[in-house]
């Protein structure tokens, strides 16, 4: 039996938890989890709590010794490098990011990543990307300052996170335009007339284009702005480099670009109800080692620092 431990994310402002009390309850083999001291404090569960479901509750180091280490953000933690021989289980974007791979095998990892756990055609943390469309507009639109009623805005996108960015705008009484994939050259002619340009486009790593080029950046209106939920830094958008929630704004050619890469956490509490009802479905599946489960044989990237994933490689290759 495997022992599995949730660490409190290092990531700046990040406050989203893998798991909530209630679906811990649901656990089978309690005793194997390790929570990091004062995990639940963010959304009032106590170490006590924790320990009376026969759960441990231990420091970090404790928790580094764990056979699995489960934190959401666990590819952009600064404990990476501390883990080794070990399975991570969080988000990694592996691909996009080389420095994490590489991490991964120098230190004979075994990765099974968030990002490419679908059930069917469908992302099993699908509630997760359409509050990243909410809470990214809802925290642009108070980072500058301005009210988005009656601002015209052009969604790129119609996957998940777009319809949380389309909810929220229509309630704030924005006039929304979406454009689909195949619509891309339309939103091309379109992008110049238009105060909110909102990307929720999952960019492919194998194009070398953008659908917004730096020199479009100064035929745009003055204070045009840019909510760029996919935070692909030069990407579908040029001029992205991914921002923090400290510092969540800057302007290139008199146009505002909002880049946070983990605009979800603004709302934690609905966030991590969201994570824990699709992850703690795993927890024993993991524990009790039944890799036979689907879903976790898909999103398995790296398996003892060797990459097993095929898009990993081939973008490597390029």
């Amino acid at each position: 039996m495997k022992t599995i431990g949730f660490l409190i994310s290092d990531k700046e402002n990040e406050k989203r938890r893998a798991l909530t009390l209630s679906d811990i309850k649901k656990i089978n083999n309690k005793k194997q989890l390790y929570f990091e001291t004062g995990y639940g404090d963010v959304l009032g569960i106590t170490d006590k709590e924790l320990i009376e479901q026969n759960c441990n509750v231990c420091d970090k180091e404790k928790i580094l010794e764990c056979d699995i280490i489960c934190e959401p953000k666990i590819g952009d933690s600064k404990y990476l490098e501390k883990i080794k021989n070990k399975t991570i289980f969080g988000w990694i974007h592996a691909t996009q990011n080389y420095d994490i791979t590489q991490k991964c095998i120098d230190n004979k990892l075994t990765v099974y990543a968030w990002e490419n756990m679908y059930e069917g055609n469908k992302h099993i943390f699908y509630k997760n990307n359409q509050i990243a469309g909410q809470a990214s507009v809802l925290h642009a639109m108070l980072a500058v300052g301005k009210d988005f009623s009656n601002c015209k805005v052009a969604i790129l996108g119609n996957g998940n996170t777009s319809i949380g960015a389309s909810r929220i705008l229509h309630k704030l009484g924005a006039n929304v335009e979406i454009y689909t994939k195949k619509m891309e050259n339309n939103f091309k002619k379109d992008m110049f007339d238009y105060d909110i340009i909102v990307n929720c486009i999952k960019w492919d790593i194998n194009r070398k284009d953008h659908v917004i080029n730096k020199s479009d950046l100064k035929k745009m209106k003055k204070g045009t702005l840019i909510i760029d939920i996919s935070c692909d830094k030069n990407g579908g958008i040029e001029s992205s480099v991914p921002t923090t929630i400290k510092n969540p704004i800057y302007i290139i050619e008199d146009v505002i670009h909002y880049v946070v890469d983990h605009s979800p956490t603004l709302l934690y509490k609905d966030a991590t109800d969201s994570i824990s009802e699709q992850v703690v479905k795993f927890i024993d599946v993991l524990l009790e080692e039944n890799i036979e489960n689907e879903i976790l044989k898909n999103a398995l990237i790296i398996k003892n620092g060797k990459i097993i994933d095929n898009e990993i490689i081939e973008y490597q290759n390029r």
